[in-house]
């Protein structure tokens, strides 16, 4: 886009793009206070922190913009994953071609990608300073493909093990319940192997800021006091620009958005950073008390390899930067939601204890700092391991089969066990005594590590009878029910070998007399256990959450969640396959099946993981969940929108395009079929059926004169002793009505073979005698009732095509179009059954019958006045009674004779048949010849008289309609009326609703009822319209 677009856009959006960079970082030993202006300056370090926001992409809009603006940009995640073993930017290349691949098409609003995440293996050869120039050089070289022209944002790391995953692969034409099911992409992981994953974002109205901060830089955190005094404007200043969020223009706006939350953040520090960690994270929760934390410690596959970082931001001088030291990391602000829970891996084994000794302080504030991290004697807590035991042991009871013998012995064992630990003692002599009872694997690792948890909320929170108030005690049932971990388990960080205390690493948590606290030991089964039991509890919260609502905000959040976006999985080295066994994958496989609909699971194996234990799954008030760094866990992070914006599904848009294109694919060859079709009957109708040089022959009185097909013409074939007939077309039809009978002929004698004709008398004896089955309906009943007060009747006709001019439709669905005519209120219904010429078939009456009768009962039921279903007249060339009783059985309830197909004797033996089944007959006729031949019935042998204005001979309508007009004038109507009675209505076809008098089509119909029509039968004129104009015409036409 040209810096001319792009400046009008900005300026008629009335903003700009904003990217600003400013000293980030804090030395304490090279601070200078500035007494005059009492700010103060601080010596810049490495740290670089930048923020690109763009009106147009990316970016929030302000609420004049919402409201000029329709802003329906879906919030989207997409991975891409590669496993390229030799070539780091092949690999490169291939990732982000896949994520881009599942985006959503680039817009206007949004033609940059505002975040990429990438985690790559580090085992790759060549320098990770490529990773950053060649994403940005895949997706700006996929701009004409995609539409995407740049991206915002990067930041990423190497790792020991990759995740990503791969959208899976639409079926357009599976419609099966297993298909619904579909998950929407496959994860895969790959441990100590060659990978990338790259995972792109698109974030509408979310402010993004990333930033890169050093070890050194980052403040040691005493609540705030260190930072006053030297002379920050406030306790926080200092943590907000480490992050990038400290004072300018730009903050200054965020202080006045009180729709504005706090920021969420993810951190992937490198493993040297770790000592700065507990500072950088408590400082952030300082600052941002309602704020979020999630991330993982960068890794590398062999421990002689230095993690790196990257850290990219569009506009800023990180231009791609690698650092091998330090925290990168990324603040959201707005309209995101993010879902972070924590698995740690670590099954409770022993009873549960309470601290009753901490440690000694000593002479040195260090020492005092180890003392408050120390356990220095512990005894059993009786309430609280019965009570675990007893949910243990109803557990049990429902999935194990033990004599009962057995599990009294059993218990009778374990009371006499704890007997012995009500004596308080140090905790590695306790735990000496609980390894005992243990498996040869959980011994090992217990000797490799100790792990102990504690209760988190220690002893005053909530307690009630040795339990917490309303809290499940067994862990593994806690988190199905999504309240969360019962303990924060750590590893002992050293242990006193005289008096059998154990310490944790030093300010990580202080140790409150009465605490509760137990052993556990790390064991795959139960992790397995433990990760499911995580998710369950997940998606009970947030089936409750869309259910009943709750948890409402101020910025516009809804009240329901709204579906999951992308989730990123950060389990720690030693988990994967070293922990679970099997096949890698079992982890993110989780997350896909507990989340079929993410388009989108990444992340990398971590030195360790970052947030709150819970989360915010649990809810946990007055419990402790602090951020802190968690080893040997997993964490699971899911994105979401908070507002309701639109879902973007990569695998349904993959099955739109694919529908898209076989419907396409159809059509065009429907198309061609078509235009094929209509060639043939063009060439029949013109060719085949009649003579294009000569005028067909004509008796006297001006009647076209039409022959019987030979059936008898051939020439005898004498081979060896048999002799054969072979036949030879010895005639040429003389005029298409010609050619069109014998066609007829031909076709009727084909469906009396394959059905006698007194099979079709039996049946339709049984059908009359039979009260259960349909009986042919009055089709001229509510034709008179519809002009009983002198409206001109308009009675559609459902045809395929013309023989002159094709098809009058793309699509005909005889059982649609029924539908929409009974619903506009047609009082009667001619369905065009013929396939010689027209293109019908048999089937369209039945289907028109059923479609009506469907259609009138929902219209009955929809409204308060009754609906009737009209009645169904048969059109076709009938030449003999076999076709009456056919359409007897189809559900006609009239049919329609062609007058000149007919000799006298035909006339009168067809209509006394068709009274006899219960049809009731239209006669259709072209000239006043056919009319005299009618005269010569009997009274009430027809029903309707219709006056056409087809040529017979070359089956052509008169396109200025005065064949009807005079037929209406002649002196043979006005006889067939003296005959018949007038009572007869007299109806006319032909290029009614097409034809045009005075300027309009509704100038002829005017004519025709001022000559004493009594209606038209309409096929080509309503077929011209748009179908939601179908009861306007109706309405219209019958002035």
């Amino acid at each position: 886009m040209s810096s001319h677009v792009l400046a009008l856009l900005l300026l008629l959006l009335g903003g700009g793009t904003t990217a600003f960079q400013q000293p980030q970082s804090l030395l304490r030993s090279k601070s200078i206070i500035d007494n005059n202006s009492h700010l103060t300056k601080f010596t810049t370090g490495n740290s670089a922190v930048s923020s690109t926001r763009s009106i147009i992409s990316s970016t929030t809009l302000s609420a004049e913009q919402s409201s000029t603006i329709s802003d329906n940009r879906p919030q989207a995640f997409a991975t891409g994953y590669s496993t390229n073993p030799t070539s780091l930017t092949t690999a490169i290349e291939e990732a982000t071609a896949a994520a881009l691949s599942s985006l959503p098409p680039a817009t206007d609003l949004q033609y940059k990608i505002d975040l990429a995440i990438v985690s790559t293996s580090s085992l790759y050869d060549e320098p990770m300073s490529s990773i950053v120039p060649n994403v940005l050089k895949v997706i700006e070289a996929s701009s004409g493909l995609y539409g995407y022209t740049g991206l915002n944002h990067l930041v990423g790391c190497t790792a020991g093990g990759v995740i990503g995953s791969r959208t899976n692969t639409a079926n357009a034409l599976s419609e099966s319940s297993s298909d619904n099911n579909q998950r929407e992409c496959t994860p895969y992981e790959a441990e100590a192997a060659p990978a990338i994953s790259v995972t792109l974002a698109l974030l509408p109205n979310v402010d993004i800021t990333t930033f890169h901060v050093n070890g050194e830089d980052v403040p040691e955190f005493d609540g705030g006091l260190f930072q006053q005094e030297f002379g920050g404007r406030d306790s926080t200043e200092v943590w907000k620009r480490l992050v990038g969020l400290g004072s300018s223009s730009n903050d200054d706006d965020k202080a006045g958005d009180k729709d504005k939350n706090d920021p969420i953040f993810m951190m992937i520090p490198s493993p040297a950073f770790q000592n700065n960690l507990d500072d950088f994270m408590s400082g952030l929760q300082y600052t941002y008390p309602n704020g979020q934390t999630f991330g993982g410690i960068a890794s590398t596959v062999s421990s002689l390899a230095r993690a790196r970082l990257f850290c990219y931001s569009d506009g800023g001088n990180d231009s791609g930067t690698v650092y091998g030291s330090g925290c990168v990391g990324v603040s959201f602000q707005g309209d995101i939601r993010v879902d972070t829970m924590i698995a740690q891996g670590a099954k409770p084994v022993g009873g549960v204890y309470r601290v009753v000794a901490t440690g000694r302080g000593g002479a040195t504030a260090e020492e005092d700092e180890a003392a408050r991290s120390t356990i220095g004697a512990i005894v059993l807590d009786e309430a609280a391991t019965a009570e675990e035991e007893q949910m243990m042991e109803e557990e049990e009871d429902d999935e194990d089969d033990e004599p009962m013998d057995e599990k009294q012995a059993k218990k009778a064992r374990l009371a006499a066990e704890y007997a012995k630990s009500r004596i308080p003692k140090p905790p590695l002599a306790e735990a000496n005594f609980v390894m005992r009872r243990l498996s040869d694997d959980d011994q090992a690792f217990m000797r490799r590590a100790l792990l102990i948890g504690l209760e988190r909320g220690g002893s005053l929170v909530g307690q009630r009878g040795g339990s917490l108030v309303g809290r499940t005690p067994n862990e593994l049932a806690r988190l199905a029910k999504g309240e969360g971990h019962r303990f924060t388990v750590r590893q002992v960080a050293s242990a006193g070998m005289k008096d059998g205390s154990v310490t944790f690493p030093l300010g990580s948590v202080d140790i409150d007399i009465g605490a509760r606290c137990r052993f556990f030991v790390r064991d795959g089964e139960f992790a397995k256990k433990e990760a499911k039991a995580l998710w369950m509890g997940y998606k009970k919260r947030e089936l409750e959450r869309s259910l009943f609502g709750g948890m409402e905000s101020d910025d516009g959040e809804s009240s329901s969640l709204n579906p999951p976006t992308g989730c990123l999985v950060l389990p720690t080295l030693d988990r994967g396959v070293k922990l679970y066994g099997g096949k890698p994958g079992y982890e993110s496989g989780l997350v896909s099946e507990f989340l079929p609909n993410v388009p989108s699971i990444s992340g990398f194996f971590a030195n360790g993981v970052l947030g709150k234990l819970d989360g915010t799954i649990a809810g946990n008030v007055g419990v402790s969940n602090e951020n802190m760094l968690h080893g040997s866990s997993s964490q699971y992070v899911v994105f979401r929108s908070k507002t309701k914006r639109p879902i973007y599904s990569p695998y349904q848009a993959q099955r739109d395009a694919a529908k898209a294109a076989a419907a396409k694919a159809e059509a065009d060859a429907a198309e061609q079929e078509l235009a094929a079709e209509d060639e043939k009957r063009s060439r029949m109708s013109k060719s085949s059926f009649g003579s294009e040089s000569e005028a067909a022959p004509r008796s006297d009185n001006g009647e076209l004169i039409v022959k019987r097909r030979e059936v008898h013409s051939g020439r005898a074939l004498s081979v060896s002793t048999v002799e054969w007939s072979v036949a030879e077309k010895t005639a040429k039809p003389t005029s298409v009505l010609e050619g069109y009978m014998w066609e007829k002929e031909t076709q009727v004698d084909r469906l009396r073979e394959r059905t006698p004709l007194a099979l079709l008398m039996t049946n339709c004896k049984a059908a009359i005698a039979d009260p259960t089955k349909p009986k042919p309906r009055d089709w001229i009943g509510p034709v008179k009732q519809a002009g009983a007060d002198g409206k001109f009747v308009i009675i559609p006709e459902c045809k395929r095509m013309e023989p002159t001019t094709g098809s009058l439709r793309k699509r005909f669905d005889v059982s649609k179009i029924v539908k929409q005519l009974t619903i506009a209120g047609a009082s009667a219904i001619s369905v065009n059954s013929d396939g010689v010429l027209f293109g019908g078939s048999m089937e369209d009456i039945t289907k028109a019958r059923e479609a009506s009768n469907a259609a009138a009962v929902a219209q009955s039921l929809a409204s308060d006045d009754g609906v009737v279903a009209p009645p169904i007249l048969a059109s076709d060339l009938l030449l003999y009674p076999y076709q009456l009783y056919k359409f007897r059985l189809a559900g006609a309830d009239a049919v329609n004779l062609v007058v000149g197909a007919l000799e006298n004797k035909d006339l009168l033996y067809l209509t006394k048949i068709a009274s006899t089944i219960q049809l009731q007959v239209i006669a259709s006729v072209t000239s006043e010849v056919q009319i005299e031949m009618l005269i010569k019935l009997g009274p009430g042998s027809i029903q309707a008289l219709v006056l056409s204005n087809r040529d017979l001979e070359t089956f052509d309508f008169d396109e200025s309609g005065e064949q009807a007009l005079s037929l209406l004038k002649s002196e043979a109507l006005q006889a067939f009326r003296e005959k018949h009675g007038n009572d007869v209505p007299i109806l006319v076809e032909g290029r009614v609703g097409i034809i045009e008098r005075d300027g309009d089509n509704a100038g002829y119909i005017r004519a025709l009822k001022e000559n004493g029509a009594f209606g038209a039968i309409v096929g080509g004129g309503i077929a011209a319209i748009n179908d939601d104009a179908v009861a306007q015409s109706l309405t219209g036409w019958a002035m």
